[in-house]
Formats: C-alpha cells, structure tokens, sequence
C-alpha cells in the first residue's frame, strides 16, 4: 500500500508540474499498458482549475485525447498481434480457441459501439475493453468515436469533483463512490434499453 501511495503521489506531482501534456500522458498510460485509478489524473487537475491554474475545458480534453490514444495503442495490439499471441501461448490457447475468437468477432461486428462505449464507463474493464475490439478489427473510427464518448463522460465527472469539491479527500472518495455506482446503473439500463430495441428490431 505504501508503494501505491508513492506511486500516486508520483502521479499528481507530475500532473502539476507538467500541465496539459501530463494529464495527457498519464491518462494514455492509465488507458493502456498500465492502469492505475484515472482519479489521481483529472481530479487534481479539476481542482487546479478551481484555483485558476489551469483551464476547466482543456483538462478535460487532455484527459480524453489521452484515453483514446491509450485505447487506440491497446486496440492496435491486439489488431496487430493479438489473435497470433493467443493462439501460439501454451497456457492460454486452451481457453481462447479459435471457436471462442469467432464468436469475439462476431459479437463486436454486431455489438462493438455499444459495448466499446459501456465498457469506458466500468471500472477496471474501461482499460481492456480495446483488446477484444483490436481482436474483432472494429471498424476504427467508430471504435474512436464510442471511446472518446464514454471515456469522454468519465473524465468530465472527475475533472467537476475536482473542481468543486477541491481537496475535500474523503469527501472526494465518497462522490466518486456514488459515481461509480450511478455509472454501472446508466450500464445497465443502456445495455438493457439496446437489448430490448435489438429483439423488437
């Protein structure tokens, strides 16, 4: 625990000392290889917007134009390489079958903006959800548009906490509580809601 702490103190010293680009760095990081909680980046900088240091709108789309471009490195390495990885690992190839990657394809041919766009707003599945849709060759530009969209509303919502609650901490962790339960309840009333639409359709 005390490493993570260093770790994410690490992280909000780099978010104020570096501006805009580090906020952008560390949101592509935090949406690719490495994840680590998305609000030690945009609350800081809300609140540093509160203080007039830096500007509201522009932290928040630092904060997007980095998920996207960390969803688009996981997207690419699981277009480039996933599908040949999977099926040469000798541990993994026993559950990911050809068979299963199939059914992947043709589940995000189907289904792949809805649950790109869901998948951004669930926590610790918004960074992998690029995996499955690199793997399926989802057509890119939607695959970006449904990104930025959900990671979009994610880094407002923390970006506002941070501007209006400050350096309230336990306050803070009580909001992005509620957040984040509302954030799966809007999931699955969405997912809910297409499912509906698809079988009367």
């Amino acid at each position: 625990m005390e490493l993570l702490h260093t770790i994410i103190d690490f992280l909000v010293e780099i978010t104020a000392s570096m501006g805009y680009l580090g906020i952008f760095l560390l949101m592509a990081l935090e949406s690719s290889f490495f994840p680590f909680p998305s609000e030690v980046v945009m609350i800081p900088g809300g609140y540093l917007a509160s203080l007039g240091e830096m500007n509201l709108v522009l932290v928040i789309f630092a904060g997007i134009l980095g998920s996207l471009v960390g969803a688009l490195f996981n997207y690419w390495l699981a277009y480039r390489f996933g599908r040949t990885l999977l099926l040469t690992m000798p541990g993994v190839r026993y559950f990911v079958t050809e068979e299963r990657m199939k059914r992947v394809e043709e589940f995000f041919e189907k289904h792949g903006p809805i649950s790109t766009f869901n998948g951004r707003l669930v926590p610790l599945i918004r960074q992998y959800i690029s995996f499955p849709a690199g793997l399926a060759k989802m057509n890119l530009f939607q695959f970006s548009l449904y990104t930025s969209l959900g990671a979009g509303i994610w880094v407002a919502i923390l970006a506002f906490i941070g501007y209006i609650l400050g350096e309230n901490e336990d306050v803070i962790h009580e909001y992005v509580s509620y957040f984040t339960v509302g954030a799966l309840f809007f999931v699955l009333c969405l997912s809910l809601g297409y499912m509906i639409y698809k079988r009367r359709k």
